[in-house]
């Protein structure tokens, strides 16, 4: 017998949808494919220009290896007071449950104890005496079933005594259990802090050599321009890898220009266009004075296509927003993107910071199309917050 024509289609369009549900599974595991394929590019990329700058210098290599240590560290060390923050609040709610359980145990113990203290008092022979005082059935039997529940609910209250001293045991346990967890993080968190001392003991001691170095060579002005040839290397490098992978939004970034809003409240130490140690070397972006830790925010939507450590610019964030647009976040303390992540705008992307070898903590934010610099202040006028 043929199938009605209404469950042939039903069918066919059960088939379509799994195959379409397929397809679509297919197409997101050949995109996550590709996403591998293009971080491994672009870390290809970064070891190629990390090699270089060693053949160049290596004290720069090793300011690199003292300062991603030191963004690890920090980065670890934010980690364990949010989970002591947590443990915190978890045995003060525990000691709450605790005070609570033991103000209930000490009024169904007084309770109890009234009861045991008047079948003490009454002993056995209450029973007898109303079985020989008592002539009228109903009024024996009611007495007796009385007492009967009586003895009912002094042995109920004894099991609830006896459950109330389980639980206050358990309680303690789970309070003995987050004390020794915080003592733990505690613990964790001292060897952590030694180790960051370590570290940022290093990165001075490295830094006062390189200073010394470039003053003996009198070279700043050639390593300055050798970090500007880096960087845009990088940028002409990443726009061939992610050409295959345009980004479209519903509203291009070139639509926000003169709208955006700053990625860090702080003030201005160097403008776009300003000499840099000499005449022949500006500065392609702005850079701004912000407390250590503040949070730096991405300016626009679009996609996280570098996060990592680069000379002249520390630990640097890259978020490309389409057409060839970019903006850059350097001199960080902490990068909390990965390279492929999608940002919105005012979403995290790291904390301000000193890297790089820089004097005082600031960020250094720049807008590009290309590998052409252009001037934040056309394109971010408003302040955090408004």
């Amino acid at each position: 017998m043929k199938p009605p024509k209404l469950l042939l289609l039903f069918a066919l369009a059960a088939v379509a949808a799994a195959q379409a549900q397929d397809s679509e599974g297919e197409l997101a595991k050949i995109k996550e494919q590709e996403l591998v394929e293009v971080r491994e590019r672009i870390d290809e990329l970064k070891k190629s220009m990390d090699d270089a700058a060693a053949t160049r210098d290596r004290l720069t290599t090793e300011l690199q290896e003292a300062e991603v240590t030191i963004s690890e560290k920090r980065i670890r060390l934010k980690e364990l007071e949010r989970e002591r923050d947590y443990s915190a609040r978890r045995k003060a709610e525990l000691d709450t449950q605790l005070a609570q359980r033991e103000a209930e145990l000490d009024e169904e113990s007084k309770e109890l104890a009234e009861q045991v203290r008047a079948a003490y008092m009454s002993g056995s022979r209450e029973r007898i005496k109303l079985l020989l005082n008592q002539r009228d059935p109903a009024t024996l039997g009611r007495l007796m079933a009385y007492y009967g529940y009586l003895n009912d609910y002094r042995g109920a209250n004894i099991e609830t005594v006896t459950e109330a001293i389980r639980g206050l045991a358990a309680l303690r346990s789970q309070v003995a259990a987050e004390e020794a967890r915080i003592a733990d993080l505690a613990r964790v968190r001292y060897a952590e802090l030694t180790e960051l001392n370590v570290a940022q003991d290093r990165r001075q001691a490295l830094l006062a050599r390189l200073k010394n170095k470039l003053l003996d060579e009198g070279r700043e002005v050639d390593r300055l321009a050798a970090q500007e040839k880096d960087l845009s290397r990088l940028i002409a490098e990443l726009t061939s890898i992610l050409s295959d992978y345009p980004i479209r939004s519903e509203e291009p970034f070139v639509g926000y220009k003169g709208r955006l809003t700053w990625p860090v409240a702080g003030r201005l130490l160097h403008d776009f266009g300003q000499p840099r140690v000499t005449q022949r070397l500006k500065w392609n972006g702005v850079v701004l004075a912000a407390p250590r830790g503040r949070e730096v925010r991405s300016v626009y939507h679009g996609r996280v296509i570098f996060a990592d450590w680069l000379a002249g610019l520390g630990l640097l964030v890259i978020v490309d927003h389409g057409d060839n647009y970019m903006t850059l976040y350097g001199y960080n303390e902490t990068i909390l993107k990965s390279t492929g992540d999608w940002v919105a705008p005012g979403d995290v992307i790291a904390t301000v910071g000193d890297s790089g070898g820089q004097s005082q903590s600031s960020l250094y934010f720049e807008v590009r199309r290309g590998t052409q610099p252009l001037n934040p202040r056309q394109w971010v006028t408003r302040q955090p917050g408004q």
